[in-house]
Formats: structure tokens, C-alpha cells, sequence
């Protein structure tokens, strides 16, 4: 039988392995957790209600109203031990404000978040003794995403450690036929649609070849 102690992280397990089904997240904070985060402003800029952003629970830890432990803070995101870990020192990147997807997230914020990624896992690799770690964002309800508040998983690893299902899954090669070369021309023709709206902005982008 198994227990209930290591119930929710069993679950978050199965999701990220999976990406096929949420779970809702753990909304009563571990009495014994005390928070590590101190309290600043967490606004939305979404186009959400003020009520939604008041029952986000990353929100609520980034105005110190929900326990958490950090291991890093500035301006714009904190890094924090996620509470239902997947390996020893996974760890989340989240922004300050509440964006409730990456897509709905400004680039400056991501560029920002993403910046912090090469020295904080390398601290979470040095302090866990790992050599490897997962980057990752579930985007989502049908990739995993449970708090509907954008953040950034760091999951350290060790060899054979069997974290992921899909690991073991064999990979097929890409047929280069018609079919990917019109799924490349679409994608080609979004970025294109998106490129010109930002030049229309005077933020024009580069992204783009022939």
C-alpha cells in the first residue's frame, strides 16, 4: 500500500511523465514550512481579474502570504524549491508578476527569467551533486501546466536515475516529404505574421531567413 506522504509527488510525477492530464495543485501550505520569501508586488498584466491573480498560489508566495524556500530573488523573478519535488533540488523560476502562460508572457520578462538559468542550476547541480538537469515549461493543461501562473522547472539528474517514461520511448526519424515541408511553411508564414506586427511596433526581429 502505498503512502500518503509521498501521494502528491507520485502524482506530479505521473503528470510531467504523461502530459496528458492535470492535476489540481496542493492549496494547503505544510505547517511545518516556514516562508523564506519576502513580500513585493505581484500584478496581473494579462487581462485577468484581480481575483484570479489573488488565488494564485505563486502569486501569494511571491507577497510572502504562502510559504516557500528561496534560493534566489531580484526585480523581476525569484527561484524558489518546488514543494512536490521531482528529484532532489528541483527548483522554479517565476516571474514577480502573474502571466498565466508563456505565450501571454512579455519577452523581456522571459529573456530575464531565462538569464538566471545558467548560474542558478549550476549552484542546484553543485549543492544536489548532480552533473545534468531537465529545462522545463509545461505550457498548458495538456502539457502538465497545474498553476496557470508561467514558471520554469530546473530538475537535477543523475544517470539511470528513470525520472522520465518517455526516455525509453524510441524516437522516430523525420520523413522529409510533402507533409513536414508544409508543417515548415506554416510555422514559417506564423513567424513571418508575427514578425511584421512587431515591425509595425518598431520592434522588428531577425529571427527569419530566406
Amino acid at each position: 500500500m502505498m503512502s500518503e506522504e509521498g501521494a502528491p509527488a507520485r502524482r506530479r510525477l505521473a503528470i510531467l511523465s504523461s502530459h496528458i492530464r492535470p492535476i489540481p495543485p496542493q492549496t494547503q501550505p505544510h505547517p511545518q514550512c516556514s516562508s523564506a520569501v519576502f513580500p513585493s508586488n505581484c500584478a496581473s498584466e494579462t487581462g485577468q481579474s484581480q481575483e484570479e491573480a489573488a488565488d494564485c498560489v505563486f502569486c501569494k508566495i511571491v507577497r510572502g502570504q504562502a510559504p516557500a524556500l528561496k534560493v534566489y530573488e531580484d526585480d523581476v523573478c525569484l527561484c524558489i524549491l518546488d514543494s512536490n519535488p521531482l528529484s532532489h533540488g528541483h527548483s522554479l523560476i517565476i516571474p514577480k508578476r502573474h502571466f498565466s502562460s508563456l505565450e501571454a508572457t512579455p519577452p523581456e520578462v522571459v529573456g530575464a527569467m531565462c538569464s538566471k538559468v545558467p548560474f542558478i542550476s549550476k549552484a542546484v547541480k553543485k549543492a544536489t551533486g548532480c552533473d545534468s538537469f531537465n529545462l522545463l515549461v509545461n505550457n498548458g493543461a495538456a502539457a502538465g501546466q497545474v498553476i496557470f501562473h508561467t514558471h520554469i522547472h530546473i530538475i537535477p539528474r543523475k544517470a539511470s536515475d528513470c525520472l522520465w517514461a518517455s526516455e525509453s520511448l524510441r524516437r522516430r526519424k523525420l520523413k522529409l516529404d510533402q507533409e513536414a515541408l508544409r508543417l515548415a511553411r506554416s510555422i514559417r508564414d506564423r513567424l513571418q505574421f508575427v514578425e511584421s506586427f512587431d515591425e509595425s511596433k518598431g520592434q522588428g526581429s531577425s529571427l527569419l531567413g530566406s
